[in-house]
Parts: structure tokens; sequence; C-alpha cells
């Protein structure tokens, strides 16, 4: 890409050369998301799930839990992106078509806020490769301008390790039994109480 910010250090937050050729490989057409981004490399760009990632997005607070379990209990994660109050975990392809279908055995309930699976048939707008920047200081008095969309943890080679169904569910499930004894409740994967009579 010609227009790489040479002078910053890689961070999770930027998207390296490779992690753009993985993210652009969604896309029919590769060579057209490269060329936008080597234009605007600060634009979001809308990308076909299904077949090199699929995307489980959720609450911003549950979706810091899950990725909290991931890196201390877990793997470890993939992708992870922030976006309008949601964090979007970037999952192996077909991982949005079963997992809703596991965390139901698990009595997935109100412990936990609704996931929403995008994959196959499905796009989601991913944060662009760099951060914007910074916008000047807003005058008093303004309403604040929501956070852009953002990489907690951005692609950085051409093939992430990308969390499947079976580990999705196992974070999830911990996290929302976090969120349940934090409440008081049972966790989501206890049988319905009884009522003694």
């Amino acid at each position: 890409m010609s227009r790489w910010p040479r002078e910053i250090q890689h961070t999770a937050a930027f998207v390296t050369p490779a992690g753009a050729d993985w993210l652009a490989s969604a896309s029919h057409s590769p060579r057209d998301v490269h060329a936008l981004w080597a234009q605007h490399p600060s634009a979001s760009v809308a990308l076909p799930c299904g077949t090199a990632f699929d995307v489980v997005s959720m609450d911003a607070l549950f979706g810091r839990r899950v990725v909290s379990r991931l890196w201390t209990d877990g793997p470890g994660t993939g992708p992870v992106a922030a976006q309008g109050g949601r964090v979007m975990l970037f999952a192996t392809p077909g991982a949005a078509q079963r997992l809703p279908a596991l965390l139901g055995w698990e009595e997935w309930g109100a412990a936990a806020p609704p996931l929403l699976c995008y994959g196959w048939g499905d796009a989601v707008t991913v944060p662009p490769l760099f951060p914007p920047d910074p916008p000047a200081a807003e005058p008093a008095g303004d309403t604040a301008t929501p956070p852009a969309p953002r990489w907690l943890v951005a692609p950085d080679v051409r093939n992430p390790w990308l969390p499947g169904p079976e580990v999705l569910l196992w974070a999830c499930v911990r996290a929302a039994r976090t969120v349940g004894s934090e409440r008081g409740a049972t966790p989501v994967t206890s049988a319905p109480a009884v009522s003694p009579g």
C-alpha cells in the first residue's frame, strides 16, 4: 500500500499490510478494496462474511468480558473491533451458523445480552486500516460524538488464527457466568429452578 504510515510503529490498533491482504481476501474483488484503501486508508469498508471470516457481535461490556476470558483463560482471539457500542469478534467461517445452536444447548438466557452472528450471505463494515486523526476539541456544551469504529486487535498476518464456535461458546458461557454471579443469578448452564412443594 503506497500510503502506509511508515513513521508509526505497529500497534494492535493498526492493520498491517498482511492483515489488509487477509481482510481484502473476503471481498469478491480484493484489488478494488486495496485500491480504496490506497486512496483512503482511514475509510471503513463493508466486506462479506462466510469465506475468510464470520463475525460475532455483542454488547460492549459483555464483549469485553468474552475477550478477557479468551485472553486470560483461553487461546486468545483473532481480530477484534469495536463499533457502535458493540464488540465484533472475527471467527472461523461457519461459526455464525453453529454458535447460536451451541448456546441454545447451554440454556442461554437472560444472563447475557443477545449475540448477533454474521455469516454466509451477510456483510459487516470493518473499521479503517488506521484510526482517523483525532478531531479538534469540541466546544463546551456540544454533544459528544460517538467513538469512531476501531480495531481493538487488528489483523496483522495473512491467515490469522480465528476462534471457532466451540471456543466462542466456552468464552461466552464463562463470561455469562460472571455476569450471573455479579447479579446473584444462577449460571446459564444450570437446570431451571424447581419450587418445593
